[in-house]
C-alpha cells in the first residue's frame, strides 16, 4: 500500500484518511523498506501534510504505542520544537505548575532534535529517572500528579523509521506527530507550534481525533510555546468548535520579555531556570512559565479565562506546591523501572 501512497505523492495528489493509515501501518509494523519510509515521508513533505493524513498516520502511532492507563483526566503540554529559539524548557516547567495546581499531567516528551535542551534532557539533567514504563508511569501519576512518558520507550514501533527520519536530515510528518500521540490518551493539550501553518493543521487533527478540549499557541517571534516577546496566535478547539484569536502579554496581565533572556546553552543551564522558576524566584522565566501554565490550565478547565490561569499558575508556585510536585517526581522516579 505504501507504493501506492507514494505514487499519489508523487502526483502532489492528497491521501484520504484510510490510505494515510494504511501507509503508517505498514512503516510501523516493519513491512516498509527504508527506501520507502524515506521517499514517502519526503514527498509527503515536499507536497504538504493534510490534517486528515496527520490525524491518520497519528491513529496508527496511538495503537501502537505502550499504554499509561488512568481513571482520571490528563493535560499535555508540549510544542513540535524546531524553532531554533534555545529557549529553556518552558513546557515543562509549565506542566509542574499545573500538577501543583491539582491537574494530573502526562507529559510526553524526547530529546532535543534542534534545539539545547528537550523535556526527555532537562528532566534527566533535573536527576529523574526518565526511562519508566508504563505501570511506573502511572504510579508516578498516582502518587505526585506528574508522569513522563520518554518517547524513544514508549514508541518502539518507530524504530523502522528512525534510520531514514537521520539521514534525510529534514523536518517531517514525524515532527508534527509527537505532541499527538500521547501515550496516556491525554484529552487535554496545550501544544506549542514554530511555524502558523503547522499550527492550523495540528488544531484540525486535535478535532479530527475527538481531543475534548485543546489549545494550539503560535508565538508570533516563532516560539514554540505562548511567547511574552509579542503577540501570539491561539486555535482552541473545545467541543468540537475551533475558535482563533491572537493575544498579547498584557492581556495576561503580564510584562514583555525578551527572549534573549530565556536563552540556555544546556539542558543544565535549562535546569537551574526551572528550579529557580518554581522556587518562586521572580525572573523573566517566571513569566513565560506563567503564561504557558496559564493557558494549559484552561485547556484542562481548571480556569476559565488566560488570566484565571495564570492566577492559579502564580498560586502553585508561591505556595511551594509546584517544587514539591518537582521533588516528589524526581525522588519516586528513582525508585521504580
Amino acid at each position: 500500500m505504501i507504493k501506492e501512497c507514494i505514487k499519489k505523492l508523487s502526483f502532489g495528489e492528497d491521501l484520504n484518511f484510510d490510505l494515510a493509515t494504511s501507509a503508517m501501518e505498514d512503516i510501523m509494523s516493519g513491512d516498509a523498506t527504508e527506501a520507502q519510509i524515506g521517499a514517502f515521508v519526503t514527498a509527503l513533505s515536499v507536497k504538504g501534510e493534510t490534517p486528515n493524513e496527520i490525524a491518520g498516520m497519528a491513529g496508527v502511532m496511538r495503537s501502537k504505542s505502550l499504554q499509561v492507563k488512568s481513571d482520571y483526566p490528563l493535560v499535555d503540554t508540549c510544542g513540535t520544537g524546531g524553532d531554533a529559539s534555545n529557549s529553556f524548557n518552558i513546557s515543562t516547567a509549565s506542566a509542574f505548575v499545573v500538577a501543583g495546581a491539582g491537574v494530573k499531567v502526562a507529559k510526553h516528551g524526547n530529546r532535543a532534535m534542534s534545539g539545547s535542551s528537550g523535556s526527555a534532557d532537562v528532566l534527566e539533567a533535573l536527576g529523574a529517572n526518565i526511562d519508566l514504563g508504563p505501570k511506573s508511569v502511572e504510579t508516578c501519576l498516582n502518587e505526585t500528579g506528574f508522569g513522563f512518558m520518554f518517547a524513544q520507550r514508549f514508541h518502539p514501533s518507530m524504530k523502522f523509521a528512525a534510520g531514514p527520519r537521520k539521514e534525510i536530515g529534514i523536518r517531517t510528518v514525524f515532527n508534527i506527530l509527537g505532541p499527538l500521540t500521547n501515550p496516556a490518551q491525554a484529552k487535554f493539550q496545550l501544544i506549542g507550534a514554530s511555524h502558523k501553518t503547522i499550527a492550523k493543521k495540528i488544531i484540525e487533527v486535535l478535532k479530527i481525533l475527538k481531543s475534548k478540549h485543546s489549545i494550539v499557541a503560535y508565538g508570533e517571534d516563532g516560539l514554540d510555546e505562548i511567547s511574552l516577546s509579542g503577540g501570539t496566535h491561539i486555535w482552541e478547539l473545545k467541543n468540537g468548535i475551533i475558535t482563533e484569536r491572537s493575544i498579547k502579554p498584557s492581556d495576561l496581565g503580564l510584562p514583555l520579555v525578551d527572549n534573549a533572556e530565556i536563552k540556555i546553552n544546556n539542558p543544565n543551564e535549562s535546569a537551574k531556570i526551572l528550579e529557580k522558576v518554581l522556587s518562586g524566584q521572580e525572573t523573566p522565566a517566571r513569566f513565560l512559565v506563567l503564561a504557558n501554565a496559564g493557558a494549559a490550565l484552561v485547556a484542562a478547565e481548571k480556569a476559565e479565562t488566560f488570566i484565571d490561569g495564570v492566577t492559579i499558575a502564580t498560586k502553585s508556585i508561591d505556595s511551594g506546591s509546584a517544587l514539591k510536585v518537582l521533588k516528589s517526581y524526581i525522588k519516586l522516579s528513582n525508585t521504580l523501572i
